[in-house]
């Protein structure tokens, strides 16, 4: 990567770069990457960033002005700068990009084809690889449902490798039949793998012939008396036919293609796809793109459906059609095509025109695109009116489009944290989320642990300030939150302490008296109060509930994490650097459950014995958890 620092004046610094392909990273003072762009000439689209700014939108004009560094990275062709940037949106996640909010990604079966003995489990992510893939579906439910008919029909081991590889004798899953046990080899490679054929042209739409073969099963069962093996057949075949029909058949084409359909307004933009797999229907999902555009041009709606399936076609499934209701024009288009064909090694088909067998599907594209784009206006304009009437009620300057809640969480002043949440626009911004570990404070001493919270957050000058800081707590809380403003000189900064509604009374008492939320204010001694049930007290009590549950959560975590390390001094020549080599493993090994006996022994050393225990330990800490 290359960086432009002896340059101060960004304009300058978009003069001096090259007139080649390119991504180009745009920073704030304190480094932080908040915009990441591609170019065809890198020096051109630069600059056009700090041309006329008359009439740009303030969104724009706010990005301009904390750019102090321009970092790119040259490239080869335009397609590798296309490539280059998703991955690094991915990477990054600037704050002014279009991205995906949904990085879990679609759930997909795969096939582990790589392997001996193949077997199919749940994948969020498509790779380059032996395996194969059938998807997307649009619930891991689906998934599972599909992978427990299709490993009980063929007798597919759905165990893990490690579990295979230690297994002595036949597991109970082979004593019930539904799996021949290759784990012992009472199945041969060839046999086992003819079962996978069979269930992979299942996935693949070939479902007559393995409905027909379970109809001839249930039928030799039934005149062979063997009459549970016939009632289980016929359960397979009421399974199978359930899957199918939540699977509309839309044509006989023998193609995967994807049908997507974008609207959009001053709120956002809106994408409908419709995902089939050789003509059957697979599922539908929505995404909608908040209005965080940047530049002129990328106002435009074929932009951000461009950088949107740039981004999207990383981690899911390239088919061999991708029909548009946009015509993207011959250079986006070309591009587009060739960054797909890059990633799946295969001709991609990108058209805009639907056929007469594929007019259907882009009508029901286009119709839940209109129907969801209103919903979403219609929320929008509810989180409107909360924000607008939580300004008139607390007697705020400003919208308060960024709030920011705090809470602590300790257990007797043991592992104390702090919670940072924030709400953009009315809804939560999980990516803005932080949990600060408190450093200073010994003891249960919740109002210098949100002092201390606030000055760390209020240093961080790249982050955006809020236009309203609520604090969970009655007027003890709120009055050292404002000692910690007053300290750092933000002052101007509003604030409000959410004191929860109570309930009075006694056990005798029939009928209890309730409090409600009361909102505190710095120089008034009542406290506001919000109508019950008015979207403004939503907002506010759904901002101060997911803070407490942000810092409950992540306490919980620190508490097991001292409670896992403390539990391996019980064990026999367990000494601290072995305990110490565990810990470590264990920090670096995500799936504690993958841990095998081999991996312990080569880190600790320790005698087989120990071990067993050990392993037995770990594996019961990931199923309590």
């Amino acid at each position: 990567m290359s960086e432009l620092e002896n340059y101060l004046d960004p304009k300058e610094q978009a003069s001096a770069l090259p007139k080649e392909p390119g991504v180009y990273l745009m920073k704030n003072e304190a480094g932080v990457i908040i915009y990441i762009g591609k170019a065809k000439v890198l020096r051109n689209r630069v600059k056009s960033y700090f041309n006329k700014m008359k009439g740009r939108p303030n969104r724009l004009k706010h990005l301009i002005r904390q750019i102090v560094r321009i970092d790119y990275m040259v490239t080869t062709t335009e397609v590798e700068a296309f490539l280059l940037e998703a991955s690094l949106i991915k990477k990054h996640k600037p704050r002014y990009n279009i991205r995906l909010k949904d990085d879990k990604a679609y759930p997909y079966i795969r096939c582990s084809l790589s392997e001996d003995y193949p077997r199919f489990y749940l994948s969020r992510r498509v790779i380059n690889s032996k395996d194969a893939f059938y998807g997307p579906f649009t619930s891991g439910f689906l998934v599972r449902e599909n992978m427990k008919f299709l490993n009980g029909l063929y007798k597919i081991r759905d165990c893990s490798n490690g579990f295979m590889k230690a297994q002595k004798r036949p597991c109970l899953t082979y004593e019930i039949k539904r799996c021949t046990a290759p784990c012992v080899d009472l199945v041969t490679q060839r046999k086992y793998r003819n079962q996978i054929k069979k269930a992979i042209d299942f996935l693949e739409g070939n479902t007559e012939e393995v409905l027909k073969d379970v109809e001839r099963n249930m039928k030799a069962a039934a005149a062979n008396e063997e009459f549970e093996r016939a009632a289980e057949c016929r359960d397979q075949l009421e399974a199978a036919k359930i899957i199918l029909d939540k699977q509309t058949v839309v044509s006989r084409e023998n193609i995967d293609r994807d049908v997507i359909a974008c609207l959009g307004d001053e709120v956002g933009s809106l994408i409908s796809m419709v995902h089939t797999r050789k003509g059957r229907v697979l599922g539908q999902k929505i995404h909608f793109l908040s209005r965080l555009q940047i530049g002129v041009e990328d106002q435009n709606l074929r932009e951000k459906l461009l950088s949107f399936l740039n981004q999207y076609y990383v981690d899911n499934f390239i088919p061999d059609e991708v029909l548009l209701d946009q015509d993207l024009g011959r250079d986006l288009t070309r591009l587009l095509k060739n960054v797909l064909e890059e990633r799946s090694g295969k001709p991609v088909n990108l058209v805009h025109i639907p056929t007469s067998m594929t007019a259907s599907i882009l009508n029901l594209a286009q119709k839940n695109a209109k129907e969801h784009l209103k919903k979403h206006i219609d929320k929008s304009n509810k989180q409107e009116e909360a924000l607008k009437e939580i300004q008139s009620k607390l007697n705020l300057p400003d919208l308060p489009e960024r709030i920011e809640c705090y809470d602590i969480s300790n257990f007797q002043g043991d592992q104390s944290v702090g919670s940072q949440v924030v709400f953009n626009g009315g809804v939560p911004s999980p990516e803005d989320y932080r949990i600060y570990k408190i450093k200073t404070v010994v003891g249960s001493d919740d109002f210098a642990s949100l002092k201390e919270v606030l000055g760390r957050r209020l240093a961080h000058t790249e982050y955006q300030d809020p236009q309203l800081i609520v604090i969970d707590g009655g007027k003890g809380q709120l009055g050292k939150a404002r000692a910690a403003l007053k300290e750092l000189g933000r002052e101007d900064i509003p604030i409000v302490g959410l004191a929860k509604s109570r309930e009075k009374g006694s056990f005798e008492d029939t009928d209890l008296e309730r409090t409600y939320e009361r909102f505190f204010l710095p120089g008034r001694s009542n406290p506001v109060v919000f109508k019950q049930y008015s979207e403004g007290l939503r907002v506010l009590t759904h901002i101060r509930d997911e803070a407490h549950r942000f810092a409950i959560t992540h306490h919980r975590k620190l508490r097991e994490k001292k409670s896992i390390e403390t539990s391996f001094t019980s064990f026999p020549m367990f000494g601290p650097k072995r305990q110490e080599r565990l810990k470590e493993l264990l920090k670096n090994t995500k799936d504690w459950s993958s841990i095998t006996l081999e991996q312990l022994k080569s880190e600790t050393g320790a005698p087989t014995k120990v071990l067993k225990e050990v392993l037995l330990h770990i594996h019961g800490l990931v199923k309590k958890d």
